[in-house]
C-alpha cells in the first residue's frame, strides 16, 4: 500500500500562485507514476497534470499549460505542483494520486490510478 498526504490549499486572489505538495510512503518503490487531479463542485473529477517517477517526464492538460508545473523529488517522496496565474476556474479540491502501470504512456483516466490522497482545496476569488 501506498499513502498518500497533500498539503498547500487555501485561498487566494485571481492571478496569484499557490504551491501544493503531496508525500508518499509506505511501498513507494511500486510506483510508476504520480498525478494530480481536480474536482470542482458538481463537476467530474479532471486530470490536471501526471509525472513518471522514473525520467521525470511530465504532461499536463491544455487548461493549465503554461501556469502549472509538476515535479518531484525522488529521495523524499515528494511531488509538488507550483500553481501560477490562478484563475477563478481553477477552484477546486485538488487531489494527488499515484499508480504503478508499467510504460511512458501519461495516464489521465482517474480510475486508472491506485492510490489516492485526501484532496486540498484551493480557492480563487476573482
Amino acid at each position: 500500500q501506498v499513502q498518500l498526504v497533500e498539503s498547500g490549499g487555501g485561498l487566494v486572489q485571481a492571478g496569484g500562485s499557490l504551491r501544493l505538495s503531496c508525500g508518499a510512503s509506505g511501498r513507494t518503490f511500486s510506483i510508476s507514476a504520480m498525478g494530480w487531479f481536480r474536482q470542482a463542485p458538481g463537476k467530474e473529477r479532471e486530470f490536471v497534470t501526471s509525472i513518471q517517477w522514473s525520467g521525470g517526464s511530465t504532461y499536463s492538460a491544455d487548461s493549465v499549460k503554461g501556469r502549472f508545473t509538476i515535479s518531484r523529488d525522488n529521495a523524499k517522496n515528494t511531488v509538488s505542483l507550483q500553481m501560477n496565474s490562478l484563475k477563478p476556474e481553477d477552484t477546486a479540491v485538488y487531489y494527488c494520486a499515484a499508480h504503478k502501470r508499467l510504460g511512458r504512456v501519461h495516464i489521465i483516466t482517474p480510475s486508472s490510478y491506485d492510490y489516492w490522497g485526501q484532496g486540498t482545496q484551493v480557492t480563487v476569488s476573482s
